[in-house]
């Protein structure tokens, strides 16, 4: 290593560990072991511009193992990004932009939040994917406008989740060759060393999966190390995994010990560290004239690349001008003019269809003029009806499709979702069964917290599954999900709820979930101004007894509105006035102001709720005086009439439960 590199390194290693003991909290451990591969990286490969942090040609990083968040933030500052020195020294403060795990949207240049190990891993792969799609959808001979790299520091402890496996064997049976991740192989978690519960060959296991695997035994050489990134680039066809030997805690008298994972060095061992590799001990956070000199350079470099491929752009759009349009647009967000011109429109003499038919039929009919919405589902497209209809496979080396096959892997799903939208120029979707969320709950809290336009669906959504009995039939699912802050959930009642549901999915920049039935549901009385109002407020007056004083408001989500509509008609047959309220998302109705919700909602008016869901949550929107016809077992094997049934989701049993609130 030459006395440049060693300083620069250096410098990485120690304003890291000077961020961690001033705050007397985080990870120094792999920052001193993993400067070294990510100085190289960033020194010497990484195409990106500190000055403009969105290029979007940029090349991707992503730090998957979060915890080492003091390193990413010193290669930010030493880079030239926006991130003064102030922050680094407010490491893990409040309203720091340097929080204990990196955190997309609070740190200029932090492509992922990560720290949830295997996620970042995940969105890697949903980045690299996003890239081969775009590429497929704009790159024209000699005009390579999409063309980048993802490249990801992953631990041990990445490797030992469950989603980094579904996300790697996804990534070998699509060839993304784009995929460049570096593998901190120092063989040390918080119980101590890996042998205690991870002895695979990790080698042998990418190998299987199809991926290129290069190792580098000294993590300090970095001639080797560059010459095996190289290496990586080079091979088009596969993901890499380059597995870096490194020593977590480097030149500290804990290195190699669980001890200098999570917790500062400690004045004395900080000294002797600083000692062992020649650094100054009494000047934290010292940064070298030299280095920093040389560090910035990578502004100039950046400045450089972009501007090349402005002038690439730019000749590009000269030649393919509504292609150049169509890229420009994508990168803001900006629809299309007659993006909603096939939406349908469902009239009552339809028949009965279920929501996820009509969803299917709206998914294809905005597909085929937004040319930038793309996804799948994890093995169930017949079953969620999220087939793009005509449009081919994504993956595989075939280029032009947008249907993703994300096998049965819910997890991956859902990282890599949130790694397709946050690489941005794409809507990316995916489907399961609602029962199966919970297999994904980690990436949907994510998305939630970074608020990205990921949308996720799901089908299959209460006990009216029916025969497949209680593993299918999701009960404390819809619940769970309105717990997520920031998510929006969307449970329609009928075709034209869920085609205003996907509007609103659509249009607003924030993450989804679609819960839509299996059973056919009668296409509700209503026009579509409306139903797109109403649908867009979270809750609405859908039905009002003519003539009489409200005794009682029945309030239905998705497919219980057919329910509460029908003991309505009974009630009014004993002259008790009702009113009929759908409520497609609490969250949207929630943000409403509160005179609407209160027209909506009179305060004074008893309610009762109609969901095939635990009733938990509910009166935090509906207040007093209220009730929940709701579940508090799970379902059972039978068909979905019966299921319904015998838990209490009828009209006659509803009007019961409505009587009884009334005389309270």
């Amino acid at each position: 290593m030459g006395s440049l590199d060693k300083l620069c390194v250096n410098t990485l290693r120690f304003l890291a560990v000077d961020q961690v003991e001033q705050a007397q909290s985080g990870h120094p451990g792999l920052p001193l072991g993993a400067a070294p591969m990510a100085y190289v990286l960033w020194d010497r490969i990484l195409r990106h511009n500190p000055r403009n942090p969105k290029w979007s040609n940029r090349d991707r990083f992503i730090l998957s193992a979060g915890h080492g968040s003091a390193l990413l933030y010193s290669l930010l500052h030493l880079f030239g990004y926006n991130l003064p020195l102030d922050e680094l020294k407010r490491f893990r403060q409040w309203e720091s932009k340097t929080p204990g795990h990196p955190e997309y949207g609070r740190t200029v240049g932090v492509e992922s939040t990560t720290g949830p190990l295997g996620q970042g891993f995940a969105n890697g792969v949903g980045m690299a994917l996003a890239e081969h799609f775009l590429s497929s959808l704009f790159n024209r001979p000699n005009f390579p406008i999409v063309d980048h790299f993802t490249y990801a520091i992953v631990s041990d402890g990445d490797m030992m989740e469950g989603i980094s496996s579904e996300a790697a064997s996804l990534a070998g049976t699509m060839h993304l060759g784009k995929i460049i991740y570096f593998y901190d192989d120092n063989r040390i978690s918080i119980e101590g060393n890996t042998n205690l519960s991870f002895t695979e060959n990790v080698k042998y296991r990418f190998e299987a999966y199809g991926w290129h695997v290069v190792s580098v035994t000294d993590g300090n050489n970095l001639p080797v190390i560059e010459k095996a990134i190289r290496e990586a680039q080079r091979e088009s066809r596969l993901p890499s995994l380059i597995i870096v030997r490194n020593h977590i805690g480097y030149g500290s008298p804990k290195q190699d010990t669980a001890e200098v994972h999570g917790a500062p060095l400690g004045k004395d061992a900080l000294r002797k560290t600083k000692e062992a590799l020649a650094w100054p001990a009494e000047s934290p956070f010292h940064i070298p004239k030299e280095a920093a000199a040389h560090f910035q350079e990578a502004v100039e470099r950046g400045t450089e690349q972009e501007a090349n491929w402005n002038k690439l752009f730019r000749k590009y759009q000269s030649k393919y001008p509504e292609l150049a349009t169509l890229f420009q647009n994508s990168e803001i967000g900006k629809l299309p003019k007659d993006w909603e011109s096939d939406v349908p429109f469902f009239k009552l003499d339809d028949g009965p269809i279920a929501t996820r038919e009509a969803g299917g039929k709206t998914l294809n009919a905005l597909a085929g003029r937004i040319k930038t919405l793309v996804g799948g589902s994890a093995d169930l497209s017949p079953s969620t009806k999220t087939l793009l209809v005509g449009e081919g496979d994504l993956g595989l080396e075939e280029s032009g499709g947008r249907n993703i096959h994300f096998g049965v892997r819910e997890h991956a799903m859902g990282g890599m979702l949130n790694g397709m939208a946050l690489h941005g120029s794409t809507i990316p979707y995916g489907s399961t069964f609602m029962v199966f969320s919970d297999y994904m709950r980690p990436s949907l809290r994510l998305a939630a917290l970074m608020q990205i336009h990921t949308i996720f669906v799901f089908t299959h959504d209460s006990v009216a599954v029916g025969e497949d009995g209680p593993t299918h039939q999701p009960v404390e699912h819809i619940q769970s999900l309105r717990l997520i802050p920031g998510l929006i959930v969307l449970r329609p009642a009928d075709a034209n709820e869920t085609v205003a549901a996907w509007r609103i999915a659509i249009t607003q920049k924030r993450p989804f979930a679609l819960a839509l039935t299996r059973q056919k549901l009668p296409v509700l009385d209503a026009d579509r101004l409306s139903i797109a109002d109403g649908v867009s407020r979270g809750g609405y007056i859908l039905s009002e007894a003519q003539g009489c004083k409200c005794e009682i408001i029945l309030i239905g989500t998705g497919s219980e509105v057919h329910q509460a509509l029908d003991a309505q008609k009974i009630l009014a047959k004993e002259g008790i006035c009702s009113r009929v309220v759908s409520m497609p998302s609490v969250e949207l109705f929630r943000e409403q102001p509160d005179d609407y919700r209160q027209e909506v909602l009179p305060p004074e008016v008893p309610k009762l709720v109609v969901e095939a869901g635990v009733s938990e949550g509910w009166k935090e929107t509906i207040g007093g005086n209220s009730d929940v016809v709701g579940i508090s077992r799970f379902g059972a094997s039978a068909p979905a009439k019966i299921v319904l049934e015998k838990l209490g989701f009828t009209g006659k049993l509803i009007s019961q439960r409505a009587r009884r609130l009334i005389k309270q």
